[in-house]
């Protein structure tokens, strides 16, 4: 029996959901909206009785000091029309699993099959609308009609049929027979061929479609599938299967492929493979140059990268993106990404710890003002969807988020970059053996525990390796469930320490086919049974068992004699494990479904069977036009116009959702300074709390320089990063790197005519992460590639900037050293460490008049990391007292945020910066807004100005001002003259201001 729980604000309570609904209403649809009130539903379909369901009601569902609550009966009232938004049959609904559970606890029986709890939100709309704006209110707004549905309904109507009829989202369960598979004919054209791919979002190409034609034609290839009951034809399982194996989200086909490149002088050079020239070798030089004090202990070959911290423990860190997803549904596939990329550190090696998440967004404008095609959220939708949906997958993971960063473009309107990062903590030996090793042996026991399998994220492998357009899938989306998470993870973590099982991965992108299919690599082979698998309601396909991306899953190998220890344990911890079937060293991917064989698939060809692309690449440098720069007596109004810019205000409205002190070792957490409102370079962790060794984090993306060239654009975020890393203490001899690369697709083809530059762009990308990490001492330890960041409905296409996020991971050896960016005391002395030219290429500077330029700022890394190496010492000895890095914006910037975040003023003179280049080219605009890379703003108690100086000898560094008493920012130009000069007060408002209210 179906019935209806309500749940409304009581009366005099301000609903503050409703009051941001209607602003959005205002703002973006400017509809006459007088009021908004929202009513909680949730609709049960089981049986219980009404005084369980008030029990539940009262209970868990309500809040008795601010809300009331009915059954059965409508809570809403006084509205003009009503919107009911709720998810979609099959889709993930977090809040009414728990629902669910809460109402189990209360009653002490379990659900039963086909029974459930679905939750929706009711908009309560009141003004002078017509039914098509309430309508479009809905759509355009309250639902992501990809995952949600909803229902209009007047006031007139509501009143009439008293209420709104429950609707209950269940899947109609489909009848699939036992094995139900179908085999597809092969033996067709080239056309027919693409089809086949383009039709199941297979993402293979004409070439990789041939190479699978050509497997099934093998005689002898025939002949063993015969003796499995199998015919010449794949299966939909075997043809799903290669697809995401194949697919560039998880084969990286494009780091992998051979390039042949040629420069602007017309110089040709092979590249086998991006990765192996390039990332690999990195790590492999900056090995070899460390020798003795090499720290890093497993990179490039598991989930994530692993170094050491100190003799008990290991640090493990990962960056991930969620592009795709997140510009379908917001929320949902930003919440993926984060519960997503927690399953990768805790997945590697034996498994470990979580102690802390990192965020980097890039999104357009949110107040953006233009057509956008059919198919895309407006930016500020997609903003705050991502901004909640990592805000609760944290959040209620435990774990804190302690960095990251937003970066506005207008060209990520066509997909948003959202890259998602965590650190974990493993036992240098867990039971005799190093924490980072693992093994399978043939007879170990394929194990899945966590969430169940449904539909959400089938075809997301290689929906995520294709640009977005009008026809991307919605089954590609998923909705990660942090709660189911947790206590997987807590599980987990007690069976690790236990020594319950040989091999753990993390079930992502491209489901079991994806997990299971690789740790088969590790012994030979598998057979396993997706007739075991649990499901989250009837009617799917052994392909979709298959591939399906559902969230909250973990793959093991369990030793036999260990399996009964480790299901009573799962029991005990009420997480779901199921046995799958086992590993073997047969050669083959073997799945069945019941007593049927539906995949028969060699390892090698799975894995191996795949040809490198060939990939042309032409490097042809652009030229852009070179701005006039304006000379004048005063850019105090140019500083407060920057201070406002995307790029550089604050995103205190973001940061504060997030969770930082969870867990209790955050040191220098994201915002700092006397009203702990001032942005800091870097976070520094304590992960162990009865010790004062601090893990350092930081990054730096700067893809604005990509229109200048992209070997400088990875050059300024490979310098960035350190630069913040250095900025707070962390420690040049452990620090490690991660690059994640994101691209506008670069392979050559009707519908990317350009994409032999693209190419190139990767190519210079590559050659600078080489160059700049060697020169840094900096190994590469994981990273991933994102490489179809566009958007083509085939007539508007849109395409990111070719983007490269780099974060650092590395140590400070006492915490409390930790510096802050935040001005301390009156008198003390103001130091530029660095030179600076007449670098505007790329800046804010010039963004905000609508220029590009051609002066990239250029990193000298010989030089900056003698600078960083000198300062570092000069921390060590507690002779710093604030340090600031220098990027967008440049000094006038960095000097204003340093002053407000301290409280104190600065009086700064320009005559006195160590410059370099043509002096005829150097002005007072110059000196203030360049972003010259490698600098960093440092203060100095002047009872330390000998020590620190003396550290600093050697290396282009100046004093250049001072601390004041007076709340105001004072910088003279170089006639002597203020060329800047306001109180404190107005300079903070102008970087508080823009994104406070979202």
């Amino acid at each position: 029996m179906v019935r209806r729980i309500e749940v409304a604000l009581r009366e005099d309570v301000l609903d503050p959901r409703g009051e941001r609904i209607k602003r959005e209403i205002e703002h973006f649809l400017h509809y006459p909206v007088a009021g908004v009130r929202t009513v909680e539903v949730y609709t049960v379909d089981a049986e219980l009785t009404d005084a369980e369901l008030a029990q539940a009601a009262s209970g868990p569902f309500s809040d008795p000091v601010i809300q009331t609550w009915s059954i059965d009966a409508p809570a809403a009232s006084d509205f003009d029309f009503l919107v009911e938004v709720g998810f979609r049959p099959g889709v993930t609904d977090n809040v009414g699993r728990t629902a669910r559970e809460a109402i189990e606890y209360i009653t002490g029986r379990p659900f039963q099959p086909g029974e459930g709890v679905y939750t929706s939100v009711q908009y309560l709309l009141k003004g002078a609308l017509l039914r098509e704006d309430a309508d479009a209110i809905a759509r355009k707004l309250l639902c992501n009609t990809l995952i949600q549905r909803f229902t209009v309904i007047s006031a007139a109507e509501f009143k009439a049929q008293g209420g709104i009829p429950a609707f209950v989202p269940k899947v109609v369960a489909g009848t699939v027979e036992a094995a139900t598979v179908r085999e597809i004919d092969l033996e067709v054209s080239d056309d027919e061929l693409m089809r086949i791919s383009r039709e199941g979002v297979l993402a293979l190409t004409i070439d990789e479609m041939r190479i699978i034609q050509a497997h099934y034609r093998d005689p002898k290839v025939r002949e063993e599938r015969a003796r499995h009951g199998l015919g010449g034809k794949p299966t939909d399982v075997e043809l799903e299967c290669l697809a995401q194996t194949w697919s560039e989200h998880c084969k990286h086909k494009i780091f992998a492929g051979t390039v042949h490149y040629e420069d602007e002088q017309g110089n040709r050079q092979e590249i086998h493979s991006l990765f192996k020239s390039f990332i690999q070798r990195t790590t492999k030089d900056v090995r070899e140059k460390l020798g003795a004090r090499d720290f890093c202990l497993s990179v490039f070959k598991d989930n994530a990268g692993v170094i050491r911290f100190n003799d008990n423990w290991s640090l493990v860190f990962k960056v991930e993106t969620h592009n795709s997803p997140s510009a379908l549904d917001p929320y949902g596939g930003a919440l993926t990404g984060i519960v997503g990329v927690n399953r990768d550190p805790f997945g590697t090696g034996k498994g470990a710890k979580l102690i802390f998440n990192t965020d980097v967004f890039c999104f357009a404008d949110p107040f953006y003002d233009k057509p956008l095609p059919s198919r895309l959220l407006h930016p500020r939708r997609i903003y705050e969807g991502v901004v909640e949906g990592v805000e609760h997958g944290g959040n209620k993971s435990g774990i804190p988020t302690v960095n990251g960063s937003i970066v506005f473009d207008d060209r990520f309107a066509g997909k948003p970059l959202v890259f998602c990062g965590t650190a974990g903590l493993m036992p240098a030996e867990i039971n005799g053996e190093p924490g980072f090793e693992k093994s399978i042996e043939p007879g170990d026991l394929i194990v899945m525990t966590g969430g169940r399998i449904g539909k959400d994220g089938i075809h997301g492998a290689t929906f995520s390796s294709e640009e977005l357009n009008e026809n991307s899938p919605v089954t590609a989306v998923q909705i990660g469930d942090p709660i189911t998470q947790k206590r997987m993870f807590d599980f987990l973590i007690r069976a690790r320490d236990k020594g319950l099982y040989r091999f753990i991965t993390d079930n992502g992108a491209g489901g079991l086919s994806s997990s299971v299919g690789e740790m088969a690599g590790e012994c030979g082979g598998c057979r396993m049974d997706l007739a075991k698998a649990p499901l989250k309601y009837p009617g799917l396909a052994p392909w979709e068992i298959l591939i399906s991306e559902a969230q909250e899953r973990m793959s093991l190998a369990v030793p036999p004699e260990k399996i009964e220890e480790f299901l009573a344990m799962a029991r005990n911890f009420g997480v779901e494990a199921t046995v799958l079937g086992e590993f073997s060293d047969s050669g083959i991917f073997h799945i069945v479904y019941g007593d049927r064989t539906v995949a028969y698939l060699p390892m090698e060809f799975m894995h191996e069977g795949l040809p490198p692309m060939q990939l042309p690449a032409k490097w042809q440098p652009p030229l852009h036009e070179e701005p006039e720069i304006e000379v004048k007596k005063d850019y105090t109004a140019e500083l407060l116009e920057l201070l406002s810019s995307l790029n550089i205000c604050s995103k205190e409205s973001v940061v504060r959702r997030y969770d930082h002190e969870v867990q209790g070792g955050s040191v220098v957490k994201p915002f700092t300074g006397v009203a702990n409102d001032g942005p800091s370079d870097a976070a520094v962790v304590r992960p162990i709390l009865d010790s004062f060794e601090g893990v350092v984090v930081a990054h730096g993306i700067c893809p604005r320089y990509s229109d200048i060239d992209t070997y400088h654009m990875t050059a300024n975020a490979v310098d960035e990063a350190l630069r913040n890393y250095v900025a707070v203490g962390g420690s040049l001899d452990m620090v490690a790197g991660l690059d994640n690369f994101c691209w506008c697709d670069p392979v050559l083809s009707e519908k990317t005519p350009d994409g032999a530059y693209k190419m190139a762009q990767l190519v210079r990308s590559n050659q600078a992460l080489y160059d700049l990490c060697l020169a840094y001492n900096l190994p590469l330890i994981s990273g991933k590639d994102s490489m179809k960041n566009d958007f083509y409905d085939g007539s508007v296409k849109i395409s990111i900037p070719p983007t490269l996020l780099f974060s650092v991971i590395g140590k400070i050896e006492d915490a409390r050293r930790a510096v802050t960016m935040d001005v301390k005391r009156p008198g003390d002395i103001v130091y530029m460490l660095g030179t600076t030219a007449a670098e505007l290429g790329g800046s804010e500077y010039l963004a905000k008049s609508g220029f590009v330029g051609n002066r990239v700022p250029l990193v000298d890394p010989a030089s900056a990391y003698r600078r960083y190496t000198a300062y570092h010492r000069a921390v060590m000895a507690g002779a710093v007292a604030s340090c600031h890095d220098l990027s967008d914006g440049g000094l006038a910037v960095a000097a204003a945020e340093s002053a407000f975040a301290g409280g104190l003023g600065m009086k700064i003179d320009l005559r006195q910066i160590p410059w370099r280049g043509d002096r005829q080219e150097m002005g007072d605009a110059q000196l203030l807004f360049s972003e010259s890379a490698s600098r960093l703003l440092v203060t100095v108690h002047p009872d330390f100005r000998n020590v620190f100086e003396t550290f600093m000898a050697g290396t282009d560094f100046a004093a250049i001002g001072e601390v004041t008493t007076e709340p105001v920012l004072e910088i003279l130009g170089m006639s002597g003259g203020s060329v800047v000069k306001t109180e404190l007060a107005h300079l903070k408002e102008a970087w508080q201001d823009p994104l406070r209210d979202l």
